[in-house]
């Protein structure tokens, strides 16, 4: 076995990621994304699904403070990433996983009390409007929980989003065991069939369409490091539907560190809970990151949480731009920058070994998730 540090840098590497040119594209990296499969699986009792549901996160570790922890040994990396998965009819599991590095072999492949406020000055989130906006790529890809928060459809029948939507570090929330996901769609008047009816001025009404949820994934990491700084690293899950959705929905990539991002800004659209029944689209520079975690200033309300972050970027491999989701809307956090208070919005990042697991929990082949 590998020593952490080593494993550590095979996971960070990546071939690629900045070419010298003046006519450079920002261009998506090739990592070297490693191996996460289950070794075994056990039955938990049923939850009690008595958690109040929580729209935002907030935890005072910073940047500095996220920086200054040690690493984590490769066992409580192990620990982390192992999951639960709550099905439908209440059922409760747990699986341990390993983690595998395979040789690359031309693959290619909080302080004092304050108002929690997550507007920046102007606000400036922009609401959108009409189902030829919303029914669109990349709006069409935000979906509502009936918990309240936000999702991203990222396959046929899959939605990522935030972990604390689901559980609140301890326990599952209410309305997790018959979770559903929202998909807007316009209000049809009276034999209107689907005909376009947008002659008016006023936006056109929409309402949600709902789908239930067969299964959900959380990470280890989300339940055990709750109580301490690492909790915040680990808030996503994934939600597995009853049925396809059958809409377009957005990759998730290995999140490029944040120099290498277009413009070094990201985005990302959600359902503010003080915009209801709005879609809410806004983007934002990165002002400091972690490994695991992006720190910006993106105009948010709680509602907005379990929005898929996004960056748009060139596919060398398809001669063509790409968006793609590198990380999950989590919360809020007030940071000691310098012995002067400073508020952030923060993501999680989807690194290499996230890419692994969600991948792995999508497509049920380790195979079909070599490419981050």
């Amino acid at each position: 076995m590998a020593g952490l540090s080593t494993f550590i840098l095979l996971l960070c590497a990546a071939k690629d990621v900045m070419p010298s040119s003046s006519h450079w594209k920002p261009t998506w990296p090739s990592y070297r994304v490693p191996v996460i499969l289950p070794r075994s699986t056990l039955n938990l009792d049923k939850p009690q699904f008595d958690a109040e549901a929580r729209l935002e996160v907030v935890s005072p570790c910073g940047p500095e403070c996220h920086k200054s922890s040690p690493l984590p040994t490769y066992e409580e990396v192990k620990n982390y990433l192992s999951y639960e998965t709550l099905y439908a009819n209440g059922s409760l599991t747990e699986t341990e996983v390993g983690i595998y590095i395979l040789s690359n072999s031309g693959d290619g492949s909080q302080g004092k009390s304050r108002t929690k406020r997550q507007i920046y000055g102007y606000d400036s989130r922009f609401s959108i409007f009409g189902k030829d906006f919303l029914l669109n790529y990349p709006f069409s890809t935000s979906v509502k929980l009936s918990t309240g928060c936000t999702g991203t459809l990222v396959a046929e029948k899959h939605v990522l989003t935030a972990a604390h939507c689901i559980h609140d570090g301890k326990s599952y929330v209410k309305g997790a065991q018959k979770l559903r996901v929202g998909f807007l769609k316009p209000k049809l008047k009276d034999g209107s069939k689907g005909a376009n009816i947008t002659n008016s001025a006023m936006p056109e009404k929409m309402k949600f369409q709902w789908i239930r949820v067969k299964r959900t994934h959380v990470p280890k990491g989300w339940i055990k490091g709750n109580a301490n700084d690492i909790g915040m690293d680990y808030d996503y899950a994934l939600l597995e539907l009853k049925k396809p959705h059958k809409r377009k929905f957005m990759k998730i990539g290995v999140s490029p560190p944040a120099r290498h991002l277009p413009g070094g800004r990201i985005h990302f659209s959600g359902y503010d809970n003080d915009r209801p029944g709005n879609l809410v689209y806004r983007f934002c520079d990165v002002k400091d990151e972690t490994y695991d975690l992006l720190y910006q200033q993106c105009d948010a309300q709680p509602g907005a949480s379990g929005s898929g972050v996004y960056v748009r970027m060139w596919k060398r491999q398809n001669h063509k731009w790409e968006r793609k989701i590198i990380g999950i809307f989590s919360g809020h956090q007030w940071v000691d920058m310098n012995g002067t208070p400073q508020d952030f919005n923060v993501a999680v990042r989807i690194t290499p070994l996230k890419y692994a697991q969600i991948c792995y929990w999508i497509k049920g082949n380790y195979l079909d998730c070599r490419e981050g």
